[in-house]
Formats: C-alpha cells, sequence, structure tokens
C-alpha cells in the first residue's frame, strides 16, 4: 500500500516522522514539525538544545494540574541494511502493518500524542489546568542530555509535573494488553581482573585472572538477591560482555575485563548491591578494580487517578483491562519520576522494537490516539 494514501492523521504524521532518519542523538527536523504543530493550536514550545541533543517542552493552558506526554525522536541504529525487506527509512504498509525504524518505539506514539491533543483542545480550548509536552532525541542514547536536563531545568524553576503518560511501546500482545506504572533500576559495572601473564606449561610463574574471578561469578550469578514483591520482578544479575587472552593457545591471559548488569527492584539500593559484589570479589581473593554505573533507580507510581484514567479509556476503547506492570527495560520516566509525578508508559505493541523489519500495526495508530484523548477528557476536561 502506498503511503500516499495514508487514511488518517495520526498515520501520516508517524509515516513523515520515520522517514527522518533520527538515529540517537540525531532529530533531523522532528521537533521541527512536531512543534509547529503544537504551537498553532495554542502551545509555547521553548527549545532546549544541550550538546548533540535537541528536546523540547511545549506547555498550553495554565495552572495544575499539568498532565505531560514524554517520548523521544530517536531511534536505534537499522542494523543489516541487506535483512530489512523495506528501506528502514521509508515507511511502507503491507498487511496492515508499518514498516520503518522508529514504527512502533516511539514515533506511531509521538504521532498518536500529537493528534489526540489536537482534537481535544478543538473540543475542549478552555481545558482544566494545562498540557505539556516533554519531548527528546536523546532516549536511545546516553540519556544525559535529554529528558535528564530537561528536568533539572523545570526544577529550578519549580514547574511540577502532576500526571505524565509516556509514550513507550508498552503492549505485549493486544494494543492496551500492558501499562507500566514503574521500572526496575539498572546497575552496571565494569570489572578488571588483574593477573600476570605467561606460559600455558608454566603456571606457577603466572595468575590466571580468569580462574581467580571464576568463583566469584558463578556466586554472582547463581545468587538470589530478592524476591521481588507485588510489583517488581526479583533482582538479576547478568554478564554482558567478557574478554581475556591473547589469542594465542598457550598463553595464560594478564587481564580480564567483564561488564555485567543488575536490573533491581525497590527491595534494594545502590549502595547494598555495590556493597554485596565488593564483599564477594574480596572474599574470593580477587585482584580487581571496579568502575560503577547507574542508569536509573527504580520507580514506582501506586495505582491512582492517571492509572485508573488510562485503564478507563482503554477499557472504553479496545475492550480490555490492563495489566499494570514494572516489567522491561529502562525509560525516560526514571527522570521524571522522582520529582513526584505519577507516571504510567502506554504505547503500542513491543514485538519487534530494535530489530530489523521494525513495525506496528496500521489500526493501533489511530486507536492509540483514541486512548491519549480520553484520558484527557477523564483528566481536564470541562
Amino acid at each position: 500500500m502506498s503511503i500516499s494514501t495514508a487514511s488518517t492523521e495520526t498515520l501520516a504524521l508517524t509515516c513523515d516522522l520515520i522517514r527522518r532518519p533520527s538515529v540517537s542523538p540525531e532529530d533531523q527536523g522532528c521537533l521541527q514539525v512536531i512543534g509547529e504543530r503544537l504551537e498553532r493550536i495554542g502551545f509555547r514550545v521553548e527549545r532546549m538544545p544541550f550538546g548533540p541533543v535537541e528536546n523540547i517542552w511545549a506547555c498550553r493552558g495554565k495552572g495544575r494540574p499539568l498532565l505531560c506526554f514524554a517520548g523521544h525522536t530517536d531511534v536505534v541504529p537499522t542494523g543489516p541494511r541487506d535483512e530489512w525487506q523495506t528501506d528502514p527509512f521509508e515507511p511502507v504498509i503491507k498487511d496492515g502493518m508499518l514498516y520503518g525504524r522508529g514504527a512502533a518505539d516511539m514515533k506511531s506514539g509521538l504521532a498518536a500524542m500529537i493528534t489526540a491533543t489536537e482534537r481535544f483542545v478543538t473540543r475542549y480550548p478552555e481545558h482544566d489546568g494545562t498540557i505539556a509536552f516533554l519531548l527528546t532525541s536523546d532516549e536511545e542514547g546516553p540519556s544525559v542530555d535529554g529528558t535528564r536536563r530537561v528536568m533539572e531545568v523545570l526544577n529550578g524553576r519549580q514547574e511540577k509535573i502532576d500526571w505524565c503518560i509516556v509514550g513507550e511501546p508498552t503492549s505485549n500482545e493486544a494494543l492496551g494488553d500492558m501499562v507500566k506504572i514503574g521500572r526496575r533500576g539498572s546497575l552496571s559495572g565494569k570489572l578488571t581482573v588483574h593477573g600476570v601473564q605467561g606460559h600455558v606449561a608454566y603456571p606457577h610463574l603466572a595468575d590466571n585472572p580468569v580462574h581467580s574471578v571464576a568463583p566469584a561469578l558463578a556466586e554472582l550469578a547463581s545468587r538470589t538477591w530478592d524476591k521481588g514483591n507485588e510489583f517488581f520482578q526479583p533482582t538479576t544479575f547478568q554478564i554482558s560482555n567478557i574478554s581475556a587472552g591473547t589469542g594465542a593457545p598457550n598463553v595464560i591471559p594478564g587481564e580480564l575485563k567483564l561488564r555485567f548488569n543488575i536490573r533491581f527492584s525497590t527491595e534494594q539500593t545502590v549502595e547494598r548491591l555495590q556493597q554485596t559484589i565488593t564483599e564477594i570479589l574480596d572474599r574470593h581473593k580477587v585482584n580487581y578494580t571496579l568502575e560503577w554505573f547507574v542508569s536509573g533507580l527504580p520507580f514506582f507510581t501506586p495505582p491512582g487517578k492517571l492509572s485508573e484514567a488510562v485503564q478507563r479509556a482503554v477499557d472504553e476503547h479496545l475492550g480490555r483491562k490492563p495489566e499494570l506492570s514494572t516489567t522491561g527495560g529502562t525509560s525516560d520516566g526514571r527522570f521524571i519520576a522522582p520529582t513526584g509525578a505519577q507516571v504510567v508508559e502506554l504505547g503500542v505493541i513491543n514485538a519487534t522494537i530494535h530489530k530489523v523489519n521494525e513495525s506496528v500495526r496500521v489500526a493501533d495508530v489511530d486507536k492509540l490516539s483514541l486512548v491519549y484523548e480520553r484520558v484527557m477528557e477523564l483528566l481536564l476536561a470541562k
């Protein structure tokens, strides 16, 4: 199906955004398109560039409550282009699916937010409170100069978000079957184990770092960190990269480098996790240096007015009650929730995100826009 026959505003905007190869941190004009549309319906659009990252903070209305839509225009790299059935930056509709990088994560979500807001403010030009958009081109990258920096500015100006809807693709098998009300924290470590290089025939003259760290890694990998709780999965430890040796079969390596990540629940703290890991390494007499990286702390929004409005809107338009969950990776909600905002995440099906041939169901694009519009009615209409 030709994109020129795109029958809805939401689908057309999604396609326009997909055509812009906004690989993180590039924005490629996506925020310009979105900002102009918001300005046409009365939003005050503030551009906040930091380094190579484009951000906007846009507001319409005044006072509280402040309902914010949050999202990102950047996408991950395409991966092997020859494995794509179509050009990843030329949207194609086939068999009811829209293909293109960012179709699900999260350009369809952005488009749905914009068109929902356009319809809502046309019907309710004097709505309660403030509608806001916090959009960035730095969610798929380091996440340093994006939402994190915008929130620092807003906090400094004492601008408070009451409710925030993040448009990440949260659905599993059907649109709206899952809504995120929190995320686990992410703690990474860069471990270097120091040894002494030598000949494999003379191990007494060397110190093999692979051998010295292996018992500690076995304990870390098999450890039960906690049992989670009502809303969070148990904490998990995973090794993501490991390297040692020269490539020669007769040389004992002098050094081992390893990267690991812990996804942790509210049952843990960063300090407690760091203390446990260093205690295990020390007990096994590992000679090491260790660098830590905290990507985000766990956050949780107890079921309340925002999640109730989202569940009701999904039920009315899609005929299902979404599961409230904290599963999955991190999101920019981790920078917004600590300010006291209620944060939920609702978006399209996530089965193809970050994969080749990323796609979204065409019908879901419009349906998501209707759900967002209904949430605004339930919270701000008057």
